[in-house]
């Protein structure tokens, strides 16, 4: 089985990992969850990051053939469409766009009907679905539960899991989102589990632990996952009971509001409107 050549790149800000998937055969390749940096405070954004990944694709003469979200994110905006106006690919997500979209339709009260157009993303992929990255032969595993979308990419001897799972210290993804669910999440986590136990598994988040670790990592094992610390012999109620009672003790992600209006989109801005100018809403919440 092949072993991709994978080098990632750590966004301190968000904690996101973004990969470059790479065919050692071909030199064609993959990106994996871009970040486009974004400042809440003044609605800046800047490409810093996603010019570090452009600079080694072009350094190491990559062709990139796809530009892979495993979900539409909460915590970072994309950088999937500057990616491909740089170099090329098609930027890809799960068929449960649809579902994503419509219910952030309704959040932010969008009346044009763009962001629940599916097409603006290139290819949608379903569960079971077969690609390939130059000769490397991919597959796509629907693994929702952090949200209804969330997608695994098994490329040759490695699975690139999203936000499902965390390293075994930490944890796994929260499950609080609209779409989400606890008792789904630990079902799709039984699917990657149930992987050989010498399958790599690269995560796209990485959060230190209390104790222990110094140093952020994104790669383990599907056996060293069967040790995770909040999976290990516990059962799916077990499971559902603590992920919900710990998900209520978590704050909003800081760019969450910002991420979903540009994620359901592809990555594009909101359209500008009459003065030319894009804006991102926030809902109002009444106080609890």
């Amino acid at each position: 089985m092949t072993t991709p050549e994978v080098q990632s790149f750590f966004d301190d800000m968000t904690k996101t990992v973004t990969h470059v998937i790479m065919d050692p055969a071909t030199n064609k390749a993959a990106i994996l969850d871009p970040v486009l940096d974004y400042d809440p405070k003044s609605g800046a954004r800047s490409t810093a990051h996603a010019d570090e990944v452009i600079a080694y694709v072009r350094e190491k003469g990559l062709e990139i053939e796809w530009i892979l979200e495993t979900h539409v994110h909460a915590d970072h905006l994309t950088a999937a469409p500057y990616i491909k106006d740089e170099l090329g690919g098609k930027i890809a997500v799960g068929d449960h766009i649809k579902d994503v979209q419509t219910t952030w339709n309704n959040i932010f009260n969008y009346k044009n009907g763009l962001e629940t157009d599916p097409a603006i993303f290139d290819h949608l992929f379903l569960d079971g679905d077969r690609f390939t990255i130059g000769e490397m032969e991919a597959e796509v595993m629907y693994t929702p539960g952090h949200t209804a979308i969330d997608l695994t990419y098994l490329i040759g001897d490695s699975a690139f899991v999203g936000d499902t799972l965390f390293m075994p210290d930490y944890g796994t993804a929260r499950s609080d989102f609209p779409g989400g669910d606890a008792r789904q999440l630990y079902r799709s986590i039984q699917k990657i589990l149930s992987l050989p136990e010498e399958t790599k598994l690269y995560l796209c988040h990485d959060y230190l632990p209390e104790k222990g670790r110094d140093q952020n990592a994104w790669v383990t094992t599907v056996g060293e996952s069967r040790k995770n610390v909040l999976i290990a012999g516990v059962t799916e109620d077990e499971f559902a009971a603590a992920r919900e009672a710990r998900d209520k003790d978590l704050a909003t992600p800081l760019l969450l509001y910002p991420s979903l209006q540009v994620n359901i989109r592809a990555g594009h801005m909101p359209p500008p409107e009459d003065n030319g100018v894009s804006y991102i809403k926030v809902p109002l919440r009444k106080s609890k």
